[in-house]
Parts: structure tokens; C-alpha cells; sequence
């Protein structure tokens, strides 16, 4: 009889072990929760998508006289852009709706980007999600790309619209276009500056997402 209970027991423990080593032999590691996986998923995400850029979608830029006496952000930056060769300027009249619904002219200064900032013009689309739309921008005005330094960690995973998803945290190596580095450049693009200054050290974080082939990067940017 004991003989017969201790048989079953390791009979059953034997199979348990078979099972599984045959359950580790099938397991898919690209769908781990891993420093490798995460590296990897980013550095995919970044040859792809790793570009600072400045939300310079469409072209050509006005800035008015009205812009310009309230300082707006085109009316301040398109002037050291045209500096620096990277749009070329001229005056125009444009037509506009005021609040009211009156169309009205005013004078403006008018940017389209020259051959030099064609470099820079990067045709990848850009999904931006909001709470109420989402919008697809076929290209984007740029200042530099950033490359993987290292995966400092991950959030715990999380089920959304029915995908595991998670956030990975990272730092990044730059390589910023010249004029990128020029102080005038930096002073009315501070977020240049900041993340250039920033490298090797500045945490960055994008969202990923479980698939069949492993961890992938979320293709639309959050806003």
C-alpha cells in the first residue's frame, strides 16, 4: 500500500514536471514584461518616430500685424527662423472672419520655408488625440533626433479599450540640427533647449501596448 501512494506521487509529480517544462518551452518571451523587450520596443519606436518637433504643420505661416503687436508665438519665432535662412518672409494682404462673421483684410508677414528648411520638414504623419477629436498631420517642422539611452522602468500594466497596455519610461540620447543650437533659437523655443540640456538625464515616457509580435509603441500622441 505505501509502496502504491508513494508510485502515484511521483508518477504525478513527474508529469507535473513534464508539463511544465513543456508550458516554458512554449512560452513566448517578446510578451514579457522585460528590460530587453522594453529596449527593444523603444528603440523601434525612436528610428520611426524620435524627433523633436515644433508643431510647424502646415505651411505657409502668417503673422499679422495684429500677431505681432500681441507677440504670439509665430509672430516671435518666424523672424529668427527667417534669420537664420530656414524660412524666407514677405508682406501680404490676408483676408480673415472676424468674431462677428465680417470678412476683414489686414497686412501680415508671410513664411514658407526655403530649400534649407525643407531639410527639416519631415513628411511622417502625426496622429494628435484629444478629448473630443483626433487629427492626423501629414508632416511636421523639426530640430533634432533623439536616440535610446537606456529604459530606466515601466508602469504596472493596465487593460485599455481591451489591450494590455503600459507606459515606459526612458532617457535619450540628442542630435539637434545646427541652427537648433543657436541661442536665439532656444530663446523663443525653450522646449529646444530644455531638451537638449536634458539628455542623458531628462526622463521621457511612451505608451505601449501588447500584441501578438510583443510590445509596441502607441501611435498617437495625447493631448
Amino acid at each position: 500500500m505505501t509502496r502504491r501512494v508513494t508510485f502515484a506521487r511521483f508518477a504525478c509529480s513527474t508529469l507535473s514536471l513534464i508539463a511544465l517544462t513543456l508550458f516554458a518551452g512554449c512560452h513566448d518571451k517578446t510578451q514579457d514584461l522585460s528590460q530587453e523587450n522594453f529596449t527593444a520596443t523603444v528603440n523601434d519606436f525612436l528610428a520611426q518616430r524620435g524627433h523633436l518637433c515644433l508643431a510647424k504643420y502646415d505651411w505657409p505661416i502668417y503673422a499679422t500685424t495684429d500677431d505681432q503687436a500681441a507677440g504670439t508665438r509665430d509672430a516671435v519665432q518666424m523672424p529668427v527662423l527667417e534669420k537664420l535662412g530656414l524660412v524666407a518672409g514677405k508682406d501680404v494682404v490676408v483676408e480673415r472672419t472676424d468674431s462677428a462673421g465680417k470678412k476683414i483684410t489686414a497686412n501680415a508677414r508671410q513664411y514658407q520655408l526655403t530649400a534649407e528648411g525643407q531639410k527639416y520638414y519631415l513628411h511622417i504623419p502625426e496622429v494628435i488625440a484629444t478629448a473630443n477629436s483626433r487629427v492626423t498631420h501629414p508632416a511636421d517642422f523639426c530640430a533634432a533626433t533623439l536616440t535610446l539611452d537606456k529604459v530606466v522602468g515601466w508602469e504596472r500594466p493596465t487593460q485599455v479599450e481591451g489591450k494590455t497596455a503600459t507606459s515606459v519610461i526612458y532617457t535619450y540620447k540628442i542630435d539637434p540640427a545646427p541652427w537648433a543650437k543657436d541661442a536665439d533659437v532656444q530663446r523663443v523655443f525653450p522646449m529646444i533647449k530644455r531638451v537638449i540640456e536634458g539628455a542623458g538625464t531628462m526622463q521621457l515616457r511612451e505608451g505601449v501596448h501588447l500584441t501578438s509580435n510583443g510590445w509596441v509603441a502607441d501611435e498617437v500622441f495625447q493631448r
